[in-house]
């Protein structure tokens, strides 16, 4: 099927102003000041006007459900694609937590695959918290070069719950994945868990600059536990990586305040990277600060963020997007993801003058129009 989206005001992140964008089997394949094909050829749809903006990119999210620090009641459950449509998230990475046992990394492969079929682009991390790397095939590498969703793996430092590793551990868990991101034709990233730990980033800090191992390899995440850690990240961000804010959980405050923060002490927001780490099991507590049950991590607070880095925060829009969509494709080495250009996945946000969420397509398909999710799972 060809579409023409007409009228929309283009945010690709950059603002082109008011364009027509033609859509053909899943991907932009033009956008210009006027389209025109004859209604035999292809469907015609009016943007009116909206605000139309690369679909969103949630790189740290339980889509398989996570949880179980007080136990199998406090799992929580996995993530419908009618969630993720709802809140603009329109491409997902998958993860496991504490938890690399219960939680099977088969199980997850399972469920990337069953958000794909649904219409999310959906990818995943091998790994856990520990070093002992769980794995669908034999290897870090080979899951890199023969599992096609498989980005890279995820490990945790400085947390009672992560395995200790030293950082030449993680220098050769780092050769696997960048060697089977070199075989597979993928970038290859190592996705850190940070905890609250004394040690901090220190060991990725040996990483970069005693085994000067390549810094776009290593993309840690959770920076803004606390404010010690997060202007720690600031320093790794100037030396030329990425640095992850999770806006659900792990914050020292709002993050989009974290963003403004940052940008203040000199750090470029081309650098930072918004997650929400959906359905992580949290603590709920009442008025008091007591503990009183556990409750899973929103999966909406990277848009929620977002909007508040422009109505708040005061940041023009194609700035505070790159958080959510440049910044997350960089990271991940997609380069078909996270812009509207020719070539690039036909996954767009529609939002009105008020920044509210009206439409959001994956592929080239209308996923929610109007604030009503249009697809459905046939099972």
């Amino acid at each position: 099927m060809i579409t023409i989206i007409k009228n929309a005001y283009v945010y690709a992140p950059a603002a082109l102003g008011m364009r027509d964008i033609l859509i053909a089997e899943g991907r932009i394949q033009a956008i210009e000041k006027q389209i025109d094909l004859p209604a035999s050829v292809a469907q015609v749809v009016d943007a009116q006007g909206k605000m139309v903006v690369p679909g969103l990119i949630d790189q740290h999210i339980h889509i398989a459900g996570a949880g179980g620090k007080d136990g199998f009641l406090s799992m929580t459950p996995d993530i419908k694609a009618s969630e993720l449509i709802a809140c603009g998230s329109t491409a997902v990475v998958g993860l496991l937590g504490t938890d690399g046992t219960a939680r099977n990394i088969r199980a997850l492969f399972g469920k990337v695959q069953s958000l794909r079929q649904e219409g999310i682009s959906a990818y995943m991390y091998s790994g856990y918290y520990g070093s002992d790397t769980v794995t669908i095939t034999e290897s870090i590498t080979s899951d890199m070069i023969f599992i096609e969703p498989v980005l890279g793996f995820k490990i945790a430092i400085s947390d009672i719950r992560s395995s200790y590793p030293t950082p030449l551990e993680l220098v050769r868990k780092l050769r696997e994945v960048r060697v089977g991101g070199m075989l597979g034709n993928k970038k290859g990233i190592m996705h850190v868990h940070l905890g609250n730990l004394k040690t901090q980033m220190d060991p990725l800090f040996e990483i970069v600059e005693h085994y000067e191992f390549p810094i776009e390899h290593i993309s840690p995440t959770h920076v803004g536990r606390t404010l010690s850690l997060f202007d720690q990240a600031i320093a790794f961000g100037k030396l030329g990586g990425m640095i992850d804010i999770t806006t659900a959980a792990s914050k020292y405050t709002d993050p989009y305040k974290s963003v403004i923060y940052a940008l203040d002490q000199g750090l470029s927001i081309e650098k930072m990277t918004f997650s929400t780490d959906g359905h992580a099991g949290l603590t709920k507590n009442d008025a008091q600060g007591n503990a009183i049950g556990f409750r899973a991590a929103a999966i909406n607070e990277n848009l929620n963020e977002m909007v508040k880095l422009v109505k708040l925060g005061g940041l023009p829009l194609e700035e505070a997007l790159k958080l959510v969509t440049t910044g997350p494709a960089t990271n991940l080495g997609l380069a078909h993801k996270g812009r509207l250009r020719p070539g690039a996945d036909a996954d767009m946000c529609w939002f009105d003058d008020q920044l509210q969420l009206t439409d959001v397509w994956c592929g080239g398909q209308a996923m929610m129009r109007d604030g009503e999710i249009t697809f459905a799972n046939p099972y």
